[in-house]
């Protein structure tokens, strides 16, 4: 098991179902609770290196402030996560609501927070989302908290506004953005990476000093060869039965996971 978030090698994703307020919320609050604790546990016992709790469920997503009864909820759970299981626990608020990320990740100690647009902008489908790391490294700071920034390059499910060059952009999540490492994947949701990109990302990230996760497509298959590149990867849809993102976490998809990649 590694010691800190950034040490991991591999990331299980605790996808949250509908939270209330939320448009599919069924109105089982206590079963959104169990749920999130059986695939935390099951990635427990599969051997992954750390957990990131994310509020999957609540499409359509809020842009970039959601509502205080969402940060409510998720630091409930993620506090309930944290008490369930003996690994770092990271957190990732839809879209891209990095001040409530921070705030769940000091109100529970949790050891990391994914921030899909860090620096730049990106046109998505809750439209041009900017990132704000400016204020997000000024409040890490205000709340004393140590957790870890996790900063997508090219998140999934965007465009850019212009010509893309994720080389430049690595070098300024890090060197101007102050990120602690770098998350790359693929088009959208178990979408695998491109080669190229990866191959590019993870050297200008490796070049500033911080690792580099690979966040979307990685099957137990496909692992060996991207950890190759990569430092880390966070895994989701693959440790689904079916492969259904919505799905519960399968423990043997993720001992074959553990497994493969020599863990």
């Amino acid at each position: 098991m590694s010691d800190t978030f950034l040490d991991a090698t591999l990331v299980g994703m605790v996808h949250l179902p509908p939270l209330p307020g939320a448009p599919r919320y069924d109105g089982d609050r206590a079963a959104v609770r169990e749920r999130a604790l059986a695939d935390a546990r099951a990635l427990a016992a599969g051997g992954v290196d750390a957990v990131m709790v994310e509020n999957f469920g609540d499409a359509p997503f809020y842009p970039d402030d959601v509502p205080k009864h969402v940060v409510a909820e998720m630091t409930a759970l993620v506090a309930a996560v944290r008490a369930e299981v003996d690994l770092p626990v990271g957190v990732n608020v839809l879209r891209n609501d990095a001040e409530a990320a921070l705030s769940v990740a000091a109100a529970t100690g949790a050891s990391a927070i994914r921030v899909n647009v860090h620096a730049g902008a990106r046109v998505t489908d809750q439209g041009v989302v900017e990132g704000r790391a400016h204020e997000t490294m000024r409040l890490r700071e205000r709340l004393d908290c140590d957790a870890s920034v996790l900063a997508d390059v090219a998140v999934k499910h965007s465009t850019p506004l212009g010509e893309e060059d994720v080389v430049h952009a690595t070098h300024d999540l890090v060197e101007r953005g102050l990120a602690d490492a770098v998350v790359v994947s693929g088009a959208g949701t178990g979408r695998a990476i491109h080669a190229g990109q990866l191959s590019s990302v993870a050297g200008a990230a490796g070049a500033a000093g911080v690792p580099t996760f690979v966040g979307s497509g990685v099957t137990p298959e496909t692992a060996p060869g991207i950890l190759t590149v990569a430092d880390g990867a966070i895994v989701g849809t693959a440790l689904k039965r079916d492969e259904d993102p919505a799905g519960p976490v399968d423990e043997e998809l993720v001992r074959r996971l553990v497994d493969n990649v020599g863990e």
